[in-house]
C-alpha cells in the first residue's frame, strides 16, 4: 500500500521545499478543489484568456476543420471541465473524445457530464499526468487524431520543458496528427498582472489551496494564515510568476519531514510564459511540429495555433 509520504506529490513537496529557491510544481495546484477554483477563475472579468480563446474557437472552428479534416479522435490534454471542447466538436466531427487530466475525480465527473450532453460520442477519460509518457487506449491507437491543448497551459512550462512536452505529444498522437494549441501573447503587463491578482481573490485562494492540500494529504501542519499570494510580471524572462510568501517565520511538518521558512521566504508555485507569434512558431519547429496557421483575437490578447506533426526524417 502506498502511504502519503511515498506519493509523487509527497516526493515533489519534500524535494521542492528542501531546495533553494523553494518550488512546488504547478501541476499539484490541481486537486479537485483546485480544479474547481481554476474553473471559477476562468469566468472572472480580469481573466481575459478564456474569453479570447473561446472567441477564436468560435470564429475559426470551420477553418480548423477544413485544415485538419473530419473524422479524427479528439485528444485533449488538461481537459478540466471540457468547457471549450464542444466548440471544436461542432466542426471537426470527431469519432471519439479522449480527455486527459491529472485530477481523476474531477475528470470523471466532467467526462460523465460531457457524455450525457453528447450521446453517441465515445468519451474515453484518461486520468494521467500528461507531462509524463502516455499510452492511449488500444481502441484509438490506429485512428487519426486531433490534439487539443487550450488555455495556454504550455506557458506553465520552461522553454526546455515545453519542447520536451510537445515532442512527447507528437510521439503519443502519432503520424499525421494535427494539434490545436492556445498560447497567451505578450502584451501590456498591467493586463497580465490583473489576471493573476483578481479582485475577488480567487487566484489567491487557488494558490493557497496548495498548502491546504499538503495539510490534507501529507499530514502537514502548515499555518496557511502565515502565507500570502504574490503574482508579478518578470519582463526579463517573459513570464508571470506565482509565489506563496511567508509573512512571518514559520516551522511545520509535512510528508514526514520538518521545514522552516523565515519571514519573506517564498515558495515558487507557477510560471506563465507569454509568447510572440514568432516565438510560438520557433517553439513548434523545435518540438517537431510544422506551424500551419495562427489566429489572434481583435485585441491580440491571445493566439490560437494549428500545427501538423512533422515526420521523422534524415537531415543533411
Amino acid at each position: 500500500m502506498t502511504t502519503g509520504a511515498e506519493t509523487e506529490f509527497a516526493r515533489a513537496v519534500i524535494a521542492g521545499l528542501s531546495q533553494r529557491p523553494r518550488v512546488i510544481p504547478a501541476r499539484f495546484l490541481y486537486d479537485k478543489y483546485g480544479s474547481e477554483l481554476f474553473e471559477a477563475i476562468t469566468r472572472l472579468s480580469e481573466y481575459y484568456l478564456t474569453r479570447a480563446e473561446v472567441w477564436l474557437l468560435r470564429a475559426h472552428g470551420p477553418d480548423i476543420a477544413h485544415l485538419s479534416g473530419h473524422g479524427r479522435v479528439l485528444v485533449e490534454f488538461g481537459s478540466g471541465s471540457s468547457a471549450k471542447t464542444p466548440l471544436l466538436l461542432d466542426h471537426v466531427k470527431a469519432t471519439a473524445y479522449l480527455p486527459i487530466d491529472i485530477s481523476a475525480d474531477y475528470l470523471h465527473a466532467s467526462a460523465s457530464a460531457f457524455a450525457a450532453t453528447h450521446p453517441g460520442l465515445d468519451v474515453l477519460p484518461l486520468a494521467a499526468d500528461f507531462t509524463k509518457p502516455l499510452s492511449l487506449p488500444a481502441m484509438v491507437a490506429g485512428e487519426p487524431k486531433l490534439g487539443f491543448f487550450p488555455g495556454s497551459t504550455i506557458g506553465n512550462m520552461t522553454h526546455r520543458a515545453a519542447v520536451t512536452l510537445l515532442r512527447a505529444f507528437r510521439d503519443t498522437l502519432g503520424p499525421g496528427t494535427r494539434l490545436v494549441i492556445g498560447i497567451d501573447t505578450r502584451k501590456d503587463p498591467r493586463l497580465i498582472q490583473a489576471a493573476y491578482n483578481d479582485a475577488a481573490g480567487l487566484t489567491a485562494a487557488f494558490n493557497l489551496n496548495l498548502l491546504r492540500r499538503i495539510n490534507r494529504e501529507l499530514e502537514g501542519t502548515i499555518p496557511v494564515r502565515a502565507f500570502r499570494h504574490r503574482a508579478f510580471w518578470n519582463d526579463t524572462l517573459g513570464r508571470t510568476e506565482m509565489h506563496l510568501v511567508t509573512a512571518e517565520d514559520v516551522a511545520f511538518h509535512a510528508a514526514g519531514h520538518n521545514f522552516h521558512l523565515d519571514a519573506g521566504d517564498s515558495i515558487h508555485t507557477e510560471n506563465s510564459y507569454k509568447y510572440t507569434l514568432e516565438e510560438a512558431r520557433l517553439l513548434a519547429r523545435a518540438s517537431g511540429w510544422e506551424p500551419l496557421v495562427a489566429w489572434t483575437d481583435p485585441n491580440r490578447l491571445f493566439a490560437l495555433h494549428l500545427w501538423a506533426a512533422e515526420p521523422d526524417r534524415i537531415e543533411p
